[in-house]
């Protein structure tokens, strides 16, 4: 049995799969001509109802609820809550559209309800202590003791060629750049590829797999890395073998994002009108910068930070100098851990 982070190289099971197209750039641009390089096609027109029905939802569980009052935001508190809200039910409906494409193919099952894997003591060892490619051919007991589950968006399987893919669906990976979360969510991915087979065959119907692989889908299309298991939403008709699937996708977040825009703009109006109301006199533009600015004088005593002869005019240089206080170098400077203003 091969197990493999999802490859886009010619030849073996995932690996075949290529690069597709790009987002659709308006929410009513013509559906572009697909080049056909999969045995099934899917167009937005045969998923529009079903996607306009999955953003209703979502638009709605978006604006369902009343936040709790907060010291900190105020009265801005219920837009924060519209954002934070945008984030979880983007990353639901790419699931749920996902899920609802992968049906133009009828040699996939996609798994997405109770799919927790058991995280197999083994196998964690195995990630650990190995390289991914050292581990090609070895499948695992799921029932081993196991130290926690790991539960992945959706698992498709494509029967006839026996091949299944573990897809983890992120709205961005932008928030996991300065992070060890990403190694970590790949180290679980890796250990659930190892005991998918026989889970498989024991928790579905006998399903037989002889080759996993692993996939972290970045719904930004942010530059993918296939060799490390990244792909970008824009490839995933190379991911699922289905010509037109990016395409539809991109139709749904251009859509959603629309919708997620009117809401946020509502809200935001809501919260400034009582402000121009009440305070029309104060909305006015900032002040200038003043043309002396300042700097921090870390031996300074107490007194007003000295201006930064670089910023002032030319005509200015020496009348400036002139007034340097003089003298104004410590003999001696203590440097170390900040202390209290009242410790000497």
């Amino acid at each position: 049995m091969d197990i493999h982070i999802a490859s886009a190289s010619a030849g073996e099971g995932p690996r075949a799969f290529r690069r597709s197209g790009t987002a659709a750039p308006s929410l009513l641009s013509v559906e572009p001509a697909i080049l056909r390089r999969h045995a099934h096609l899917v167009r937005f027109s045969d998923v529009e109802a079903d996607f306009t029905a999955l953003i209703d939802a979502a638009i709605a569980a978006i604006v369902d609820g009343e936040p709790c009052d907060d010291d900190i935001l105020g009265d801005y508190i219920h837009l924060a809550s519209l954002v934070r809200a945008v984030s979880f039910r983007e990353g639901k409906l790419l699931e749920q559209a996902l899920e609802r494409v992968s049906r133009a193919n009828p040699d996939l099952l996609v798994l997405t309800q109770s799919i927790k894997l058991p995280l197999v003591k083994s196998a964690l060892e195995a990630i650990a202590g190995n390289d991914w490619s050292q581990l090609d051919g070895i499948t695992l007991d799921c029932e081993s003791p196991a130290k926690g589950s790991y539960t992945p968006d959706m698992i498709v399987v494509h029967r006839t060629r026996h091949v299944a893919t573990i897809l983890d669906l992120k709205r961005s990976l932008a928030s996991y750049g300065d992070t060890s979360r990403l190694e970590e969510l790949k180290a679980k991915m890796m250990a659930a590829a190892l005991v998918l087979p026989d889970w498989l065959y024991k928790q579905h119907k006998r399903v037989m797999v002889d080759t996993v692989g692993v996939a972290i889908v970045d719904g930004a299309s942010r530059p993918s890395d296939h060799e490390s298991g990244i792909w970008a939403l824009s490839e995933i008709d190379d991911l699922i073998g289905i010509d037109g699937a990016a395409a539809c996708m991109a139709e749904l977040r251009l859509r959603f994002g629309y919708r997620v825009q009117q809401v946020l703009e509502g809200a935001a109006r809501k919260v400034l009108r009582p402000l121009v109301s009440s305070h029309p006199s104060e909305i006015t533009t900032l002040p200038v910068a003043p043309s002396v600015s300042a700097r921090i004088n870390l031996n300074a005593h107490g007194d007003w930070p000295e201006p930064v002869l670089a910023d002032l005019p030319p005509g200015r240089l020496d009348e400036a100098e002139e007034s340097q206080p003089q003298g104004r170098l410590p003999a001696r400077v203590r440097v170390g851990f900040a202390r209290r203003s009242l410790q000497s």
